[in-house]
């Protein structure tokens, strides 16, 4: 029987960058060359000026927590041992909001406005996942 795993990120044109980026534990965002702003998840125009111009620029990896939902049942197998477990809605210092989950606590410890820090789970030797845990810990 062949060994369960989650479904890992599909890396096309526009978040090819960013997923190498995570891959080398230093998270990059498309930031817009003509406003500044920082924008994600990747695409070609910017949202706030409509500029096509911009570089891929490290962030600090800090943000807070905007949403979370815990869920206890699971919906895929491959999740089976880790419910119950969260998926949080990031919002980073840059301004960015990303899914995720935050990890190294209690799912009932999860809360909206909670201080985060970027880690990175290396699931395979070409993909390593940004995951966060409590600002400190």
């Amino acid at each position: 029987m062949s060994e369960v795993v989650i479904d890992l990120p599909v890396l096309d044109p526009d978040s090819k960058p960013f997923w190498e980026s995570c891959r080398r534990h230093e998270m990059a965002l498309q930031r817009c060359a003509a406003c500044g702003q920082f924008r994600f998840p990747p695409r070609v125009t910017c949202p706030h000026c409509l500029s096509e111009e911009y570089t891929w620029t490290p962030v600090r990896g800090r943000g807070t927590v905007y949403t979370f939902v815990t869920f206890h049942h699971v919906y895929h197998k491959a999740w089976a041992d880790k419910a119950p477990y969260n998926v949080s809605m990031i919002e980073l210092e840059e301004g960015p909001r990303l899914w995720s989950n935050v990890v190294g606590i209690a799912p009932e410890e999860v809360t909206v406005g909670m201080p985060v820090e970027i880690f990175y789970e290396d699931v395979t030797d070409e993909v390593a996942l940004p995951k966060f845990r409590p600002a400190g810990r």
